[in-house]
């Protein structure tokens, strides 16, 4: 397995997440992960805008992700941020409506490269983000991924239950059909 090197999404790694954002198309549709820092009204709807956004917010600090190399090259991410950065979340009206307090940190998308899937890219993302999340002073951190029962699904925009039950989240509640709120406490 090689050996991976997580380091934080910021200006001087701002290339570097380009280019794995740009080798897939702008991701999900051009989206450049800014799909969960904006509400509706805010958005572009353009990848060029979207990129222009994510830069943008990269630059001002309010936007935060853990990068893993390989070498020179990034082959995932995984993004976090407080509630005010990420306030977009599937299903937020049931979230909101079942929610007894809000989290310190989200934890919102993690995307790997196709040609480095199955490799434990995912875990390294996720993990690699708690241990930011870490050095930042800790909170409670929240994930949404897919709760597949076991399930083999295609695409996957933050992971699944069990990876995050090996990382050490516990399920709290369902959260719409097939996603589910787990939380998890970072000293």
């Amino acid at each position: 397995m090689t050996d991976y090197v997580v380091k934080p999404l910021d200006a001087n790694t701002w290339d570097a997440f380009a280019r794995l954002v740009e080798r897939h198309n702008g991701v999900f549709g051009g989206c450049w992960c800014t799909w969960f820092h904006t509400f509706h009204g805010e958005k572009t709807f353009t990848a060029e805008g979207n990129r222009a956004l994510k830069k943008r917010l990269v630059e001002e600090g309010r936007a935060h992700a853990a990068l893993v190399f390989d070498g020179d090259e990034v082959v995932a991410w995984c993004q976090y941020g407080s509630p005010e950065e990420l306030p977009n979340i599937h299903h937020r009206k049931e979230y909101e409506a079942a929610s007894d307090s809000p989290p310190d940190y989200r934890v919102t998308c993690i995307f790997v490269d196709k040609k480095h899937r199955r490799k434990g890219v995912t875990a390294a993302a996720l993990c690699g983000a708690v241990d930011l999340i870490a050095q930042a002073g800790g909170g409670v951190v929240e994930g949404y991924p897919h709760d597949t029962g076991g399930q083999k699904v295609s695409v996957l925009y933050n992971g699944t239950r069990s990876l995050y039950e090996r990382a050490g989240f516990s399920y709290l509640r369902p959260k719409g059909t097939r996603n589910c709120v787990m939380r998890r406490t970072v000293p």
